[in-house]
């Protein structure tokens, strides 16, 4: 295989492309929830500050969905054109999720543009919060869609396969597969996760540059608790997906965790390097952690790799990305906890320094976990496109030009986003927080 090789082309620009998509869908998913909850906490309190933070994190999201619109197309059009043996047989068993993903985009690009164009302008606040629930299950339902496709890869079903070509397609028992729950759950905490987590860090960079407006205090509050909450969720859909892995993708969880004979009782190994004869040196090794985590039990027993073929095997370098998620996962949930619990430190102050650093620290945490679960999943289903029917290079093109695709798409891709970073810098910086406070106290609007 040389460096020209275009499936290894095609398999970089995929990659690629999910990496910086992943960014703004993400976004997109989560941001709707955390507005919601803003304005909703500003309509129950009747405190303006939290419908101020709801107005200013609208402006910033209307950005990266229109940057997300383009690299979502992007995967579309590398579909067809990087992929066309996999769509050729696959295509009409994913045909109904990549068009409900469609529909509802749609949805929600309406209902945006409704609730950004009518603030103030109902006598009920609530009418227009009720606005943006279908803007936040567009989002979410968007995300649901897409990622049945990628359960289906990864679980399929619903069909009959004769000679080659899907036959007696049910495009439902396609779309929600075995893989289908725990995907999408994953999906969405972990995105509601790093939205939270990156809003949270806005406000506690606020407060680092000096500001001690209470404004800034509500919003980090908000962003903390919610960050708490959805990490928490994150990491028991984590364990879910787990014991999916185990019963039913058993060589991609044998991968990551090193683990080469069948037996119970198994050990969680953390970090290490496998050395010869495949003995993990300097890991951390949990006695029976993994049996509890594929069965909650510790006689329960997990399938090897020695199991499988070694032509079906997946990289064993997953195990660096299932542990960077597993570590990441945790500080998201200590970081916040520990904000929520820095009133007990005696003596403390109630904003110290290495924690506001910390909270800053989130957002890149938390895309970080996201990358390297993808990662795990993307990677750790190889050989397979679609696992048991089509390995990936089968399914890949064969022409000579995706070297081409890949240098106009790097560049497509530097340009948005630094167009985007640009725009959202420029419109925050033109619009400061302190200067909107100011203009709602000296019209009365004080909590």
């Amino acid at each position: 295989m040389t460096s020209l090789d275009p499936v290894l082309l095609s398999r970089f620009l995929t990659g690629l492309t999910l990496f910086v998509h992943i960014i703004f869908a993400s976004l997109g998913v989560g941001i709707p929830v955390m507005i919601a909850l803003a304005e909703w906490r500003g309509i129950r309190a009747n405190d303006p500050h939290y419908t101020l933070l709801a107005r200013r994190w609208a402006r910033g999201f209307v950005i990266t969905v229109a940057v997300g619109v383009v690299t979502g197309t992007s995967i579309g059009l590398q579909l067809s054109l990087l992929w066309p043996s996999f769509m050729r047989v696959a295509g009409q068993a994913i045909a109904l999720p990549l068009f409900m993903e469609t529909f509802a985009f749609f949805v929600e690009a309406i209902f945006l543009g409704i609730y950004l164009y009518t603030w103030d302008r109902f006598r009920s606040k609530l009418v227009h919060l009720s606005l943006l629930i279908p803007v936040a299950i567009g989002s979410s339902a968007s995300a649901l869609f897409i990622t049945t496709v990628n359960a289906f890869m990864n679980a399929p079903q619903g069909f009959t396969l004769a000679d080659g070509v899907l036959t007696d397609i049910r495009p439902l028992e396609a779309m929600f597969n075995k893989a289908t729950p725990t995907k999408v759950a994953h999906v969405l905490v972990s995105a509601y996760t790093f939205c939270a987590g990156v809003l949270g860090g806005i406000a506690a960079y606020s407060m680092l540059r000096g500001q001690k407006h209470v404004y800034f205090k509500k919003a980090l509050k908000l962003t903390m608790v919610s960050t708490f909450v959805f990490a928490v969720a994150t990491a028991m859909v984590g364990d879910f997906s787990g014991k999916y892995l185990a019963k039913y993708q058993p060589e991609k969880l044998a991968a990551g965790e090193w683990h080469f004979d069948t037996r119970p009782y198994a050990t969680l190994v953390f970090g290490g390097v496998l050395g010869k004869d495949n003995e993990v040196r300097y890991g951390l090794k949990i006695p029976y952690a993994l049996s509890i985590l594929a069965g909650n039990s510790p006689r329960t027993e997990v399938i090897g790799l020695n199991d499988f073929p070694e032509d079906e095997r997946p990289p064993l370098s997953i195990h660096y990305y299932f542990d960077a998620m597993v570590a990441l996962g945790g500080l998201l949930v200590l970081i916040p906890l520990l904000y929520m619990l820095r009133g007990w430190v005696p003596g403390g102050k109630a904003y110290p320094r290495w924690l506001l650093i910390g909270i800053m620290a989130l957002g890149p945490l938390a895309f970080v976990a996201i990358e390297a679960g993808w990662m795990f999943t993307e990677v750790g289903r190889q050989p397979w496109i679609l696992r048991g029917y089509m390995k990936t290079a089968e399914g890949a093109t064969t022409s000579g030009h995706v070297g081409l695709l890949v240098v106009l798409f790097v560049i497509l891709y530097f340009v948005v986003c630094l167009s985007c970073i640009r725009v959202l810098s420029k419109l925050f910086r033109n619009q400061d927080a302190m200067e909107e406070i100011k203009a709602l106290e000296m019209k009365g609007d004080r909590p």
